[in-house]
């Protein structure tokens, strides 16, 4: 191994103070010191593996001072000049020690073990994609600091270590302090502990208000669909953002699809319930367009099992939500920060605006219906209006996209016809 020329000195790491954003203080070979917005100072190590850039948390300092962070990173380095991966040891040794304290007490008594009960049983009712996310959270935030903790021997200055920790993300941050939140009330209902440690730490971080997904103007929106088409991804990744705005649907009713969902005979897609926000099925009615776009994606497979939208690498698993994320952020036509979810908002304002009533488009969103008998009714009701307003949406962008691709201006790509509904 090549010899590190460290700089960093006690004093140095005393005298840095906290910034708006987060920054580093490099020490030499790729051990650096990560200092919060909060001003805590945390030894990490980042390296290349395997052809990508991935770092690994030592600790804390000053818990660990200068001389014992470069000799952790001494055996880090040895660990990478012998192929192995310093951050699959870091998993290892971490699984290790859950296990050791597991072997020591009862696993129900531990929090990651009961907050693994408390998915189970109060987040049974929600979707799979739901709780996968939760789990994800207190994996990489949680567990890590507390899962070996008795329930009763978490203290709120342990809740406020973690959510500390996230403040560069506010909304992460007071996410993770609601979800221990939410496990200790269950908690207390099974009497199992008397005290919430999260509840004092209500407001501890400031979220930023909401930002309401912004959504296209009729130019913007032929200069967007010009350009999906000229980013250069995959043909499925693609698709898959036409057909968000193809059937004013949610990302992940979309990236979920499955062929056995679809009669292309009749033009329609049925929406199970379980895979809808509202737990209610969803039908929507296939405009040309769409139709022709499903018949491409047939040649990456039709099995009533398979997905739709596969992904690009495992055809058995469907296409990510982050991948069409990145995709969007790709996007160079002039509107920044445009999200998947901005393609309804899209829709739905295009609609309106072009004389579809209001009952018909909150109909296409699938929006929740107060009254149980008539949200039963409503999932075939309006059906004509459905369909003529999806193929009217569809004939839209393809004029709004000629005029981007002539010049020309949007009024005179309109088709000369009244909505008329």
């Amino acid at each position: 191994m090549r010899l590190s020329n460290y700089t960093l000195t006690p004093t140095r790491i005393n005298n840095a103070k906290a910034k708006a954003r987060l920054y580093k203080l490099s020490d030499g070979g790729g051990l650096f010191v990560e200092v919060s917005t909060t001003g805590q100072k945390t030894w990490r190590y980042q390296y290349r593996f395997a052809g990508s850039r991935r770092d690994v948390k030592i600790g804390r300092y000053p818990e660990i001072g200068v001389a014992d962070a470069r000799a952790r990173h001494f055996e880090l380095r040895s660990l990478l000049e012998r192929g192995v991966d310093p951050a699959e040891v870091r998993r290892q040794e971490t699984a290790e020690r859950r296990q050791q304290a597991k072997d020591s007490q009862p696993a129900a008594d531990q929090f990651e073990a009961f907050s693994r009960r408390w998915i189970r049983e109060r987040l049974m009712t929600r979707s799979e994609t739901y709780r996968n996310q939760i789990e994800s959270r207190l994996e990489r935030f949680v567990w890590p600091a507390i899962g070996e903790k008795p329930l009763g021997g978490v203290r709120p200055a342990d809740v406020l270590a973690i959510i500390e920790d996230l403040r560069g993300t506010p909304k992460t941050a007071e996410g993770v302090r609601q979800h221990i939140q939410q496990i200790y009330n269950y908690a207390i209902q099974k009497l199992l502990v008397e005290v919430n440690p999260a509840l004092p730490l209500r407001g501890v971080i400031e979220v930023p208000a909401a930002e309401h997904h912004r959504h296209l103007t009729e130019p913007e929106l032929g200069a967007f669909w010009r350009s999906v088409a000229k980013q250069g991804a995959h043909f499925v990744t693609i698709a898959a953002t036409r057909m968000l705005m193809y059937t004013m649907c949610r990302k992940s009713e979309v990236l979920r699809a499955r062929w056995r969902e679809f009669d292309l005979d009749r033009a329609q897609w049925d929406i199970p319930a379980e895979r809808m926000k509202m737990k209610a099925p969803h039908r929507v009615y296939l405009s040309r367009q769409a139709l022709e776009l499903l018949g491409l994606l047939k040649a990456f497979g039709s099995e009533p099992q398979a997905y739709v939208f596969p992904s690009v690498l495992r055809a058995a698993v469907p296409l990510g939500d982050a991948t069409l994320n990145h995709f969007f952020k790709r996007l160079d036509f002039g509107v920044p920060d445009f999200s998947p979810h901005g393609t309804r908002g899209t829709a739905a304002t295009l609609l309106r605006e072009h004389g579809f009533s209001r009952e018909v488009v909150e109909l296409l969103l699938a929006h929740a219906e107060r009254n149980k008998v008539t949200a039963a009714y409503h999932h075939h009701e309006m059906a004509d209006e459905r369909r003529r307003a999806l193929q009217y949406l569809a004939d839209q962008i393809d004029r709004f996209a000629q005029a981007a691709l002539h010049g020309s201006t949007v009024a005179e790509a309109r088709d000369s016809t009244p909505a008329n509904v």
